[in-house]
């Protein structure tokens, strides 16, 4: 006779900590973002100013959600999130020179295809920015997902 198992089943992840997590990196983004424009004097292109204008409000929207919890805030954020990934990626493969600099949006300062800063050898504005967002997007995904009614 087989015994019944005694291993609890795993936990469905919060939806309302994946949220909150949403709006932790949102928040660090801006203030990153805000720390080397302002702060450090680095220049911003215009792919830069529009990954901005997708993020800057996330940081102020997905607050909103938390108290009371509001699982409709998470699809106005993949909607900026996902905007913002797509612009990011653009940027990151005119950096790399994938795409010609000619089909850069920048006509006026500095160039969208300029490595301002770099890290570590490899890490650039453009690929945090990926990064930033994509993350935004799995967290407001899982909270779709995680708070169907």
């Amino acid at each position: 006779m087989a015994e019944p198992s005694t291993a609890h089943p795993t936990p469905r992840p919060d939806p309302w900590l994946a949220l909150f997590a949403a709006w932790l990196v949102a928040a660090v983004s801006t203030l990153g973002a805000l720390f080397f424009g302002e702060v450090m004097g680095l220049p911003t292109c215009s792919l830069c100013w529009y990954q901005r204008i997708c993020m800057f409000p996330l940081a102020l929207i997905l607050p909103f959600g938390l108290f009371p919890f509001d699982r409709g805030v998470a699809r106005c954020g993949l909607a900026l999130a996902v905007t913002g990934l797509a612009i990011a990626v653009y940027h990151q493969l005119l950096v790399a020179g994938i795409v010609p600099e000619s089909a850069a949006p920048c006509r006026q300062g500095i160039p969208c295809s300029e490595t301002v800063a770099t890290w570590f050898g490899f890490l650039t504005l453009p690929l945090l920015s990926i990064a930033a967002f994509a993350t935004l997007v799995g967290l407001l995904s899982l909270v779709r997902v995680r708070s169907r009614p």
